[in-house]
């Protein structure tokens, strides 16, 4: 399988790149494309040294699947044109995603959507923090269904990308010397505080995080009328989103049935230790592919509810963007 990948160098295609490693498709040739500013840097794989390239259309020519992270606006301008060559685009922007024809995929949940598809289709990847919340909720809509989904999210500042974690370190280095904090990604420091939106706001008070979040679950699961309430966070910490999420069900459960289905769902890392040592946390999983839940409960004094809340965690980079674009190439394979 001949493989590209466009934003190599970026730290989701960093990631693309180290998860390719272990792929369980042994056979792989991979092309290593960038931006103008990368091209002529080394990077390695599988033990062999190979050179990035400037992106230019006709070096796709002859790829079976490109792997995209280089952002909507290139997603936009390029994704057709690459997928007319016959190449499939898996891309990790938000440029394709609500477009009707393309298929939004997490392979746990609906790799299903990924039959039959003809070489040189574009599929999305879902947003960070949708992708790790449509895995803790699948086997729940399966095994009892779903009515809404209230969602609080606790966003790490690597999901703004480079520039978000060098400004977090700059922003703590300052505090320590007692110096005022420069904001120039974010409209107020980040570093020791919470910032209660992220992304555009509407004039209705919704930012488009908390809308993609809302319109991809929907997509995702093919219910467009699923009452979804979300709340998106940005927080002074590096890497990994956390999540604390409130269902309510179609049907009564105990805790001990919605458990007992969470934790038989493959895409699922269970966490059942009442303890505060042991909860997952961005510190702990960082660098982990898989999605983490915790604190599985119905509401105080009721053993058996519609309602359900859990925490789950996730490595935004990892099972957010780049492990997830590398399962669906492993699911077309």
């Amino acid at each position: 399988m001949r493989v590209a990948i466009i934003g190599v160098t970026g730290a989701v295609g960093r990631e693309m790149l180290s998860d390719l490693e272990d792929s369980k498709i042994k056979d792989i040739q991979i092309g290593f494309f960038a931006s103008q500013r990368s091209a002529g840097e080394m990077l390695t794989f599988r033990g062999k040294s190979f050179e990035v390239k400037a992106y230019q259309l006709n070096e796709l020519k002859g790829f079976d699947v490109c792997l995209m992270s280089a952002g909507g606006a290139f997603s936009k301008q390029n994704g057709k044109a690459i997928s007319d060559l016959g190449v499939t685009v898996i891309d990790n922007s938000s440029a394709w995603r609500m477009t009707e024809s393309v298929p939004l995929v997490v392979p746990e949940v609906n790799a299903a959507t990924l039959k039959s598809l003809p070489k040189g289709s574009i599929i999305a990847n879902p947003n960070c923090s949708t992708i790790q919340m449509v895995v803790a909720l699948k086997p729940l809509l399966d095994a009892f269904g779903l009515e809404e989904v209230h969602v609080a999210t606790y966003q790490s500042v690597s999901g703004t990308g480079q520039k978000g974690i060098k400004e977090l370190a700059n922003q703590v280095e300052s505090s320590f010397k007692f110096s005022e904090p420069k904001t120039l990604v974010y409209a107020q420091p980040i570093a020791f505080n919470i910032l209660p939106a992220i992304d555009v706001l509407d004039d209705r008070g919704h930012c488009f995080e908390e809308e993609k979040m809302v319109r991809e679950t929907r997509k995702v699961f093919s219910l467009p009328n699923l009452v979804i309430l979300a709340t998106t966070v940005r927080v002074p910490v590096y890497h990994c989103h956390g999540e604390a999420v409130s269902v309510k069900l179609s049907r009564k459960v105990s805790r001990t049935e919605a458990i007992a289905v969470m934790s038989s769902f493959a895409g699922l890392t269970m966490h059942l230790e009442n303890d505060h040592g042991s909860f997952p946390t961005p510190r702990t999983i960082a660098g982990d592919r898989g999605v983490h839940v915790a604190r599985v409960r119905t509401p105080i004094d009721q053993e058996v509810s519609q309602w359900l809340q859990f925490w789950v965690v996730a490595d935004n980079l990892k099972k957010g963007a780049a492990t997830n674009a590398v399962q669906i190439l492993e699911a077309l394979s």
